[in-house]
């Protein structure tokens, strides 16, 4: 059976998603920052949480875990560390869900502690603050090389797959990428397309990692247009990509 996915925001840049299954009835939620929203966009579809899936411990992700999970009753699959967690994941580890095989990725980097959840069967990533559309997290707690590692992950995922990231941050991440890839025709395309969307207060989440390959330019630190206009033409993959996320950072 195919999952209904439900994506809800909250805060002031946050996404929720809830995952439901109709015959069986099952329910997941990605992470849980404010249980009332939670509970809302429960509300609004009339589904029962079964699980909730925990990327990383950060509080815009976790804030409403406690308060969720005893008013639900649902089991926490998340990193360890978090309170509250049952079911503990690593890197490698798969789980089912309704029927459905859900891998697990450890992608290290923003924090030491994130895991994402990829759905094979729906072409579906669930990446956190691990990969944002047109853009990636900032690195608090690993290093540039290894959220590069982690990023490579899940760049050679289908190109076909839907990658829902947390955040709404697409506009400001699709004038920092003109910034640096300047040339690139589909970038232009696509930046003109956000533009429109968040004009009209419309998401730009979920996104394809298709897309993200070809104008996300965390992605591109191989593409020589962009080495060439950062002068960095013989630099190492890992190198470009430490460059480009600095500059993100003072953008």
């Amino acid at each position: 059976m195919t999952l209904q996915f439900h994506q809800f925001a909250y805060n002031s840049d946050n996404y929720g998603v809830l995952i439901h299954e109709p015959e069986s009835g099952e329910t997941a939620c990605i992470d849980a920052g404010d249980s009332a929203e939670y509970q809302a966009a429960l509300n609004r579809t009339g589904w029962s949480l079964s699980e909730i899936w925990v990327t990383h411990h950060h509080w815009d992700h976790v804030d409403g875990l406690k308060k969720l999970k005893a008013s639900t009753r649902a089991s926490v699959r998340g990193p360890e560390g978090v309170d509250g967690v049952d079911d503990v994941l690593k890197d490698g580890d798969k789980f089912m869900f309704a029927g459905h095989v859900v891998e697990v990725l450890h992608t290290p980097g923003h924090t030491l502690d994130m895991i994402n959840f990829h759905i094979p069967s729906q072409h579906t990533v669930f990446t956190g603050d691990t990969l944002f559309s047109l853009g990636c997290g900032r690195v608090f707690e690993g290093n540039p090389k290894m959220m590069w590692k982690s990023l490579q992950k899940l760049m050679v995922l289908p190109k076909d797959t839907l990658v829902y990231s947390s955040h709404e941050y697409t506009l400001s991440n699709a004038q920092f990428a003109l910034s640096v890839d300047p040339d690139n025709a589909d970038l232009k395309s696509r930046a003109a397309d956000i533009e429109a969307k968040r004009k009209a207060n419309a998401p730009t989440v979920p996104s394809m990692l298709g897309d993200e390959l070809a104008t996300n330019p965390f992605l591109r630190a191989a593409d020589p247009a962009i080495r060439a206009h950062l002068g960095m033409a013989e630099a190492t993959d890992a190198e470009v990509f430490a460059e480009i996320r600095q500059r993100k950072d003072n953008f």
